[in-house]
């Protein structure tokens, strides 16, 4: 094992600051929600907005897992271009759900107003780059289905692309407008405190023992206290631990790891070619990198894998090495942040919504994009549970749902990580 100490940039600056007393004692509820990431917030706050009685349960503090290390790309869609979400759930289906997600920036910024959540959000758009000519191809294929869609998307050549980002390695890239950035622990700190200005009533520290069903009412346990509530929303997502023992339905996902490093904030002359416009960045790779500044100036480059394991230390490699590709000036610039998170990839990278005996839901699955999607499936959730309509929900409940060998999957998604950093950093030995 490495010796891995993490710090967190968006745990250790965040502007918002949110703090939860522990469950204690017997409590009634209309709603109890399990997990206090992005879904759970969301549900609690537009819950609590309808009049509907909230106590959420969060086993850490809000934001603790994946929606607290998140890269912080507010993003109109999912992993997948939306032709393959047509082609997965059929034409009607997919329709929905794309123009669901469409609008999910929307509702992400617009709350982040209302609300005054302090999270540095900036809705400069974002840019997927071509890291090679298949990856051009690509992005001229999601441009096509985007502006079949009327997108406000632009597909911009290697010297357009270079002028946005401040770098030459990349084809070309596919900006979107309606997208952004923001600081994600801030946010889903600040969706908290919302929800509790609502009526909402959080509570961390409160990792939840059981849950069952009595056939009238759900009665989640802690160790210290009790909801008994008409209607459950678990929004445990890839930080789910619960045991049970009642053969109640868990999510069921593989879990795949994104680390990120942080420099220290760079000096404004330096950033005046570095991502001009603040645009996040993400690139066509099949193993995935990503790129953006803080509000403070700092740059911050991620991908795929852990960082507590022996061979991470390859990650660790790349990361100096990929700073250095990207911007040689910056070589020798140290890394001052180092953390990461953990994703819900199902096996067709879609979410899922499971039905839990009655009035329950379960929501996970997002496949490394929760900002937008978590905040909209929380939305939606609390507006089905609390008109008892399923309808608004982005996509059909299932009443059940299983994947094999998740396990052998997930060793399988980390080893190909370490694999391609090592063997990018053999075609780039000098830099």
């Amino acid at each position: 094992m490495s010796a891995y100490v993490e710090r967190n940039l968006w745990c250790e600056t965040a502007a918002e600051s949110f703090a939860g007393d522990p469950l204690e004692g017997d409590r009634v509820a209309d709603l109890a929600i399990v997990g206090g990431g992005f879904t759970g917030c969301s549900a609690a706050l537009h819950a609590a907005e309808q009049g509907v009685d909230v106590r959420l349960l969060e086993a850490e503090r809000v934001g603790h897992g994946g929606s607290g290390r998140n890269v912080g790309l507010v993003n109109a869609g999912l992993w997948m271009p939306p032709d393959d979400i047509g082609e997965l759930l059929g034409r009607e289906a997919g329709a929905k759900l794309n123009r669901a997600l469409a609008r999910a920036p929307d509702l992400v910024f617009s709350l982040i107003e209302r609300h005054g959540i302090d999270c540095h959000a900036a809705r400069n758009g974002t840019l997927h780059c071509a890291h090679s000519k298949k990856g051009l191809r690509e992005l001229r294929s999601r441009l096509a289905q985007q502006l079949s869609r009327d997108a406000p998307v632009e597909l911009l050549d290697a010297e357009h692309t270079r002028a946005r980002t401040g770098t030459g390695v990349f084809h070309g890239a596919l900006f979107d407008e309606r997208a952004g950035t923001i600081e994600p622990f801030a946010y889903c700190q600040g969706l908290a405190r919302a929800a509790v200005e609502q009526g909402a009533r959080i509570h961390e520290s409160s990792p939840v023992t059981s849950i069952s069903h009595d056939g009238n009412a759900w009665h989640v346990q802690t160790a210290t206290g009790s909801v008994t509530a008409r209607a459950l929303l678990l929004a445990t997502n890839a930080y789910h631990q619960l045991d049970t023992d009642t053969g109640m339905a868990e999510p069921v996902f593989t879990p795949v790891h994104f680390f990120q490093f942080a420099t220290r904030p760079l000096p404004p002359e330096r950033l005046e070619s570095i991502l001009p416009g603040g645009e996040g960045c993400w690139d066509t790779g099949t193993v995935m990198s990503a790129f953006r500044r803080d509000h403070e100036g700092r740059l911050l480059v991620g991908s795929l894998g852990a960082l507590d394991h022996a061979g991470s230390s390859v990650h660790r490699g790349w990361a100096r090495k990929k700073l250095a590709a990207l911007f040689p000036d910056l070589k020798s610039e140290p890394l001052e942040y180092a953390w990461h998170g953990r994703i819900a990839m199902t096996a067709d990278h879609l979410p899922k919504i499971v039905r839990l005996n009655d009035n329950g839901l379960m929501i996970f699955g997002y496949s490394g994009r929760g900002i937008g999607p978590g905040t909209l499936f929380g939305q939606t959730a609390a507006e089905a549970i609390a008109t008892g309509s399923e309808d608004v929900l982005p996509l059909a409940v299932l009443d059940n749902y299983s994947e094999r060998n998740t396990g052998l999957r997930r060793r399988f998604f980390e080893a190909g990580a370490v694999a391609d950093h090592a063997a990018w950093m053999g075609r780039h030995p000098f830099v």
